[in-house]
């Protein structure tokens, strides 16, 4: 959310740069058109950007690039925000979740050993006979388990750039259940 945030304060310095013909453009005005859009007419108020310099006058006003500029920065914005929205909502439904959690189950290897498991049973298509998402899943296992796995795309990356074995817990749960066969039938 806080990179979110910085990328629309950045958007808004454009606003900020361009304040003049920002108000002009949204208050609707149209008592500088002529000067601002038609042709071949350059517009020494507004910032010397470098891109001017390549726009074809032929072609191109003055303000139409700030003018696109502007509407795609609020469309950007707008989209930026409902994003912020959507992780602030997630945020807090998962917040409330694991408040409420009735499991008294704790998860006490490490993270990434569940992980590993998450993604060995999401493999296997054991659950939903394989159309379980991974997000759900590994929700799921953090709310059963009471713990927060993280950033569990990143952890599965670096469990396949393993040097050794990729598959180090589930090797070990094979281990613990074989060896648990062989003491019972002692």
């Amino acid at each position: 959310m806080k990179y979110l945030n910085a990328h629309i304060n950045k958007l808004q310095v454009y606003f900020n740069d361009n304040l003049d013909f920002y108000h002009y453009y949204r208050r609707g005005a149209t008592t500088l058109d002529e000067e601002y859009f038609i042709r071949g007419k350059a517009d020494l108020r507004s910032p010397t950007e470098s891109y001017h310099f390549f726009v074809d006058d032929e072609f191109a006003t003055s303000q139409d690039t700030t003018v696109a500029m502007i509407m795609a920065y609020d469309m950007l914005i707008v989209y930026l925000q409902q994003e912020i929205e959507k992780l602030e909502t997630n945020n807090s439904v998962y917040q409330n979740a694991m408040k409420n959690s009735s499991s008294k189950l704790f998860w006490t290897g490490n993270k990434t050993e569940l992980i590993e498991l998450i993604y060995a049973l999401h493999s296997s298509g054991a659950i939903n006979s394989g159309t379980a998402d991974i997000k759900e899943l590994a929700s799921v296992f953090e709310l059963s388990f009471n713990i927060e796995l993280g950033n569990y795309y990143h952890t599965f990356m670096e469990i396949r750039a393993r040097k050794s074995s990729k598959t180090k817990f589930m090797d070990k749960l094979t281990d613990s259940l074989n060896r648990r066969f062989e003491d019972s039938d002692e």
